[in-house]
């Protein structure tokens, strides 16, 4: 028969198999010496498939098995609870330790990006989220200035507290995710404790491998991502930032010295042309605390002999004392400096402003003769250096517009006009339409040109600082703003006007655009259309970096 060759090759298989597992003592696997079925593990102590618990016949497998368990337990462990809220200075921000194969510190500061430290060698990497600037912290700062000599001490406190918060959250973490994991893959509770145990050795043995690579150094290279990976091209690392930063600056007045220059002899802007008796003053707003700014308005009033610089405001971020140093170079700008209070402005940098000799500050309506004008303003209605919320009250400031116009209409009666009312928000200036004939702002960090009903124009200005520091939250540097207004000297009133447009923090473009009022243009060619598109009759010359 043909079966009889297969059936005996069959057994002869079997045969082989039986003896490979066949227990020493000489009983049929799965059977008892009496024939009755063992246990599933046979008494050489061999596991029964799918048995988890028996011992193993490549140890090396069950322990790659184990460790998998661990390091996946740490890791759902550390996701779910193994992160802590906690205040350094006056901000909040979360810290976590995640799983890494090069280890460091990584720095999110949204949506700015982030900055990357080699601060030490482990498979742990600490994630510190940068969140929000906390409002009450801020204001205690503010209300109290003497804080700002203590604030790196208060910084490496909380981050100390906070690190020993995050090392007990993590050692938790890790336990509880790996036993947990561990009850559910092996269901026996040695194992799960076993699992526990050996994950918090490694956390441990990691703990002391980060200590001892520890990097205080690594802060100073960083590595940048996001909007952050144009600063080591723009200031160098951090031990260059402060020479660095003051080549930047000077460039950038280089940039305008020369850009005005290629203007003045090139220019096929509109026909008005200023007369040697013309006034020009310099309008600029919203500085922020950049210090290329002054750079930039020196070299403005040097280029287009400017008699007088009248700023809009916010030329702090916080207003504490510990900033009225940013102020000085104004000293020695070469021009008379006219200034009223921001939103970000406070009474201190008010009364140290008032010092100054070539500073005067304008505040409750109050006017002044200076470059041949009579300018009047007042100070902003609110106070918000924690820039957490809206750019002050729309009534407080209307209600302080209208204190602006009764105090404009004095002065008329009185016979002492004013030609040029300054305030720093637009709908605080708005309420003096029809008591002065020109008024100035800023507050919104863009231009505004535009004549109101009862016949006053109202000229907002950009951020002269490119919005400071503060810029860096949006997706590209803000530009820098400034503009030139040229005034009759006779009839005080405004005959044209140049805005001068400098590319953002890093940026080396330059705009020189010419404007003249609707008025002015149908006075030169009567019954003829403007010679430029442009509302205003300007005309623009982009002009790239010399």
């Amino acid at each position: 028969m043909v079966r009889v060759p297969f059936r005996a090759a069959a057994d002869r298989v079997r045969h082989r198999l039986s003896q490979l597992v066949r227990p020493k003592h000489g009983a049929r696997p799965g059977r008892t010496p009496d024939g009755s079925r063992t246990p599933r593990a046979s008494r050489t102590g061999a596991a029964a498939p799918g048995d988890l618990t028996g011992p193993a016949r490549r140890p090396w497998l069950r322990a790659l098995g184990m460790l998998a368990v661990v390091v996946l337990g740490a890791w759902l462990g550390l996701l779910a609870v193994g992160s802590i809220r906690t205040p350094v200075g006056p901000m909040d921000t979360n810290m976590t330790l995640r799983p890494s194969l090069t280890g460091g510190s990584k720095i999110n500061v949204s949506p700015l990006g982030a900055l990357e430290l080699d601060s030490h060698i482990a498979p742990l990497r600490l994630d510190v989220d940068v969140d929000r600037l906390d409002p009450e912290r801020s204001q205690a700062l503010v209300d109290q200035p003497e804080r700002f000599s203590t604030l790196q001490d208060e910084v490496t406190r909380d981050v100390a507290a906070g690190t020993r918060e995050l090392a007990v959250r993590s050692c938790v973490a890790v336990v509880s995710g790996a036993t947990a994991l561990g009850l559910v893959v092996y269901r026996r509770p040695r194992r799960a404790l076993a699992a526990g145990g050996l994950a918090l050795t490694l956390l441990a043995a990691s703990g002391v491998s980060a200590y001892a690579t520890w990097n205080p150094k690594s802060v100073l290279e960083p590595k940048f991502s996001g909007l952050l990976s144009s600063a080591p091209s723009l200031v160098g690392d951090a031990r260059s930032i402060v020479t660095e930063f003051d080549i930047y600056q000077q460039e950038l007045a280089r940039l305008v010295t020369n850009v005005t220059k290629l203007y003045d002899a090139t220019s096929t802007l509109p026909v008005y042309q200023p007369d040697p008796g013309t006034i020009r003053a310099l309008h600029v707003s919203d500085i922020h605390l950049n210090p290329a700014a002054w750079h930039i308005i020196a070299s403005l009033v040097e280029q287009y002999e400017i008699d007088v610089i009248i700023d809009s405001g916010d030329t702090m971020d916080h207003g504490s004392a510990a900033e009225n140093g940013f102020l000085d170079p104004i000293r020695d700008l070469g021009a008379p400096y006219v200034w009223v209070r921001g939103n970000h402005d406070s009474t201190v940098t008010q009364d140290y402003l008032k010092k100054f000799r070539n500073v005067r500050v304008l505040d409750d309506g109050k006017a002044v003769n200076v470059g041949g004008l009579r300018i009047a303003g007042t100070g902003d209605a609110s106070f918000t250096p924690d820039r957490t919320g809206p750019g002050g009250n729309k009534e407080a400031a209307r209600l302080e517009g209208m204190r602006l116009a009764t105090a404009l209409r004095d002065q008329e009666r009185a016979g002492t006009p004013a030609d040029i009312a300054v305030a720093h928000d637009p709908n605080t200036a708005r309420e003096t339409d029809g008591t002065v004939p020109l008024v100035l702002s800023g507050h919104l960090h863009r231009r505004i040109n535009e004549q109101l009903k009862l016949g006053t124009r109202l000229k907002v200005e950009g951020s002269t600082g490119g919005g400071g520091l503060r810029a860096v939250q949006n997706d590209k540097p803000e530009k820098v703003h400034a503009s030139v207004l040229y005034m009759d000297r006779s009839t005080r009133r405004l005959q044209a006007w140049d805005e001068i447009t400098l590319g953002g923090l890093g940026l080396t473009t330059a705009e020189v655009s010419r404007h003249l009022p609707e008025e002015n243009l149908k006075k030169d060619a009567p019954g003829s259309p403007s010679p430029s598109p442009s509302p205003t009759g300007s005309g623009t010359r982009p002009t790239p970096s010399p």
